[in-house]
């Protein structure tokens, strides 16, 4: 059985790790995402773990990567930290445009990888990853940790294409069981993002014979300080449902509830449904809804490229967040509306649940006259289910990036005890 250690443990900080530790966060993921105007799910945690883990060890935080060329080394903690200021200003909506392909380049070039300096003697190194990429690639994972001389702590999201293949690409599986492949066979520490992912990649790991420590930390939720006044003019009541679209998510089912409600109800009756989220892929019939059903035209609204100054209002002022997805590994959209006050109407999946606790309405996500109901119910002003959530919402807390980190922190100090 791999060392693992359910729920979030005792806080960490940079003073519980020895001094002649050396931390190392391999920021790929984002020096790849260069010409991308809006960030992913993952996009979002690569950076996280940047913002984290600078504010506890400062100066003591070191940056690598692996360049689009293919080639691994240490990029300047300057030049990093520049490049990260630069990419969260897009992302929150200071700049609305990409940056153009000789910007891109010129950016991977001042971010070119270094020699990597021997370490000094006693001195551990932990190279983390956030992210999985490259993972697919198990020797050139295993070159860099080599060439690092460096204990390997890696992130897990989720094993949804090899348990759920049909909602991946066709290649999807296999890539991905490469990444579990190599997490098991080359990472010390495993930080997974909910239970049900640790109990879902444990097999693999002890398939392997290594025993890492693996330990469950739910993902922190960022919100801005302040929400500046909704810059979207979205027909009240509405919901808002947030997700690439694709399978997976079961866009389809909303959409098809949507037609019934118009169709039994009349479009002036029924509330307004926002889809926020970029297309992804296997998603011809989603599309044809969104794109040539006539009957829903006026009451859905598909927007994407929202920069978070635009999300978090209308989300703030929908009456419930919708996701009736068919798999997760956490669900941050649920932890996002619950933080900011908004209702959840959700599939009855382990990771949302664990992701909203005993706040949401949680149903089945093929019970189309369930999800129905609840939306007829939630729309009203004086709606009891929402009124009830609402009442069970005060006992909401809202997961950290502070406890995340902290736990991070602490597995690699556990590491280092224990180490021979």
């Amino acid at each position: 059985m791999p060392n693992m250690a359910v729920g979030m443990t005792r806080a960490a900080t940079a003073i519980d790790l020895p001094p002649d530790i050396e931390l190392i966060l391999d920021i790929s993921r984002l020096l790849s995402r260069v010409l991308h105007p809006m960030p992913t799910g993952v996009d979002r945690v690569e950076l996280a773990y940047v913002r984290g883990l600078q504010a506890r060890l400062g100066d003591r935080l070191c940056y690598g990567a692996t360049n689009p060329l293919g080639f691994y080394g240490r990029i300047e903690s300057r030049i990093a930290e520049a490049f990260f200021d630069d990419l969260e200003w897009r992302w929150q909506g200071g700049k609305k445009r990409r940056w153009t392909r000789i910007e891109a380049i010129r950016q991977i070039i001042r971010m070119w990888p270094r020699p990597i300096r021997k370490p000094k003697r006693q001195h551990s190194r932990y190279l983390i990853q956030a992210s999985p990429s490259h993972l697919d690639k198990r020797d050139r994972v295993a070159t860099k940790v080599a060439r690092e001389q460096a204990h390997f702590v890696c992130t897990v999201f989720d094993l949804i294409p090899i348990e759920y293949p049909e909602y991946a690409r066709p290649d999807g599986r296999s890539i991905h069981l490469a990444r579990v492949e190599t997490m098991a066979a080359l990472a010390d520490g495993l930080v997974t993002i909910s239970a049900s992912v640790a109990q879902s990649i444990e097999p693999y790991v002890m398939a392997s014979g290594r025993r890492p420590i693996m330990r469950p930390i739910l993902l922190g939720v960022d919100l801005p300080e302040t929400l500046i006044p909704p810059t979207l003019d979205v027909p009240a009541p509405y919901f808002v449902f947030i997700s690439t679209i694709e399978p997976r998510k079961n866009h389809l089912l909303l959409l098809h509830a949507w037609r019934r409600m118009v169709e039994q109800h009349g479009a002036e009756n029924v509330p307004h449904l926002v889809i926020v989220g970029r297309r992804g892929w296997e998603n011809e019939n989603i599309v044809d809804m969104l794109e040539r059903c006539e009957t829903i035209a006026g009451n859905v609204t598909e927007l994407s490229g929202l920069s978070d100054d635009a999300l978090f209002p209308l989300l703030a002022g929908a009456r419930a967040l919708l996701f009736p997805s068919f798999a997760e590994g956490f669900g941050m959209p649920v932890a996002e509306a619950l933080s900011l006050g908004t209702p959840v109407i959700c599939s009855d999946i382990p990771a949302l649940r664990e992701a909203g606790q005993d706040i949401p309405d949680y149903l089945d996500p093929l019970d189309g006259p369930g999800w129905i109901n609840a939306v007829l119910d939630y729309a009203k002003e004086d709606s009891p289910r929402r009124a009830a959530q609402l009442e069970r919402m005060k006992d909401w807390r809202t997961p950290t990036w502070d406890a995340h980190i902290d736990g991070v922190l602490d597995l690699i100090a556990e590491l280092e005890r224990t180490r021979p």
